[in-house]
């Protein structure tokens, strides 16, 4: 079978890359782990936060060698992983640029900040990062604390991510989540705003609820599988949309067929009023009308002005 695959034949994507942020307080680190059968890379002591009953296998990061040794074993010895959180990603690259310090201290400079070019190493090394998790098979999650930036009058939040791995990381992503509490309510928007950055590569409704998963003692309460329900869905939609293809390339080749069909203006004529009572999909009747509209011309067929070929 070739690589290249009409659209009817794609596969569905059964994974999503997404980044969720929002305050310090708002459950971004359980929200995380609702993914399906994940790991979490705790780079910021985010699981100490979690419910007991909403823990996941967890790797507590001391060091950026933890995160590479993590990521093979989980090859090695839990392939059942289909989702790996990292929290916080902002955090993750502090213990990236630590360790290009200490592989390098020309990339350092003397407050212990990377300089110019220890920035470029380290935005090397995470776009290649990224890939890698990319190319896996598995979900991921990115989680990130807010900031806020002014853009002339307005306060716009976004991602705490360092410089420029900010855009390196949100054009690869499926989903970008802001978690906010409208009254005493978590709500979590993927649509952007001009008071937030957002994205919403899966259709999802502009603001969704979240549901409670801790009540105000402290009691688990409810199933933690936001995430998972959204990935289902995801793929229910993709599957949808695939049959929907299948069908679309089957109504074109009928269509192909009766145009081929045509032979003079009586069976133009014919033709052109079965297509105005067929189904359509897409944009099937406008290619229909148009593949018609040439096989007339080509017999040298006119429209007349009760829109019938002679």
């Amino acid at each position: 079978m070739g690589l290249i695959k009409r659209p009817n034949e794609l596969a569905v994507k059964s994974t999503l890359s997404i980044l969720i942020y929002g305050q310090p307080g708002t459950g971004k680190t359980t929200l995380g782990c609702s993914a399906p059968t994940p790991v979490l890379f705790d780079y910021d002591g985010g699981v100490q936060r979690i419910n007991g009953a909403h823990q996941v296998p967890t790797v507590q990061i001391t060091s950026w060698e933890d995160t590479e040794q993590a990521i093979q074993e989980i090859e090695q010895e839990y392939p059942e992983c289909k989702t790996i959180v990292i929290d916080t990603v902002g955090k993750m690259l502090d213990y990236m640029s630590d360790y290009i310090i200490r592989q390098d201290s020309k990339m350092g400079q003397r407050d212990g900040s990377l300089s110019l070019k220890g920035y470029g190493v380290r935005k090397t090394m995470f776009v290649n990062f990224i890939k890698k998790l990319f190319i896996n098979g598995r979900s991921i999650v990115f989680i990130a604390h807010e900031k806020e930036d002014k853009d002339g009058d307005l306060t716009v939040k976004r991602p705490l991510i360092g410089g420029s791995s900010a855009s390196d990381l949100l054009s690869e992503l499926d989903l970008v989540g802001y978690i906010q509490m409208i009254g005493k309510e978590r709500t979590i928007a993927f649509n952007p705003t001009e008071q937030y950055i957002a994205k919403n590569c899966a259709n999802l409704p502009a603001v969704v609820k979240l549901p409670e998963t801790v009540d105000d003692k402290g009691n688990a309460v409810g199933k933690n599988d936001f995430i998972t329900r959204v990935l289902k869905g995801y793929e229910g939609v993709q599957k949808t949309k695939l049959e929907k293809n299948a069908d679309f390339a089957a109504l074109m080749e009928c269509i192909s067929a009766k145009v081929d069909y045509i032979t003079d203006a009586e069976t133009a004529n014919e033709v052109l009023a079965e297509i105005q009572t067929m189904e359509h999909i897409y944009d099937s009747k406008i290619r229909a009308s148009q593949m018609i509209a040439d096989k007339a011309k080509s017999l040298r067929l006119k429209l007349n002005a009760k829109k019938q070929y002679e």
